[in-house]
């Protein structure tokens, strides 16, 4: 079950039928660009810095805020210029 916080994150997705494993590539992104401290914390603790890493790398530049690119590369450790600019 998802918290709150990152429920928040999901407003125009049915969080009952999310499931954590199989849909956290969107949770990540979404709790990335969107979510509060606890969302990011709680993503952190359940899926590690190193698959959030990877995640935000696969996560096409248009889908980002900027800010948030910004703040996560560093963050992270990702050069934004390998971020492509939309799916393949």
């Amino acid at each position: 079950m998802l918290p709150p916080s990152v429920k928040q994150t999901l407003w125009s997705y049915d969080t009952d039928k999310i499931d954590k494993t199989k849909d956290k590539r969107l949770i990540i992104s979404q709790v990335l660009n969107f979510g509060s401290k606890d969302a990011t914390d709680w993503a952190i603790d359940n899926y590690g810095k190193k698959i959030i890493k990877t995640v935000a790398m696969s996560i096409p530049k248009g889908q980002w805020g900027k800010k948030s690119l910004n703040y996560w590369s560093l963050i992270l450790g990702f050069d934004q210029n390998q971020i492509k600019p939309r799916f393949n």
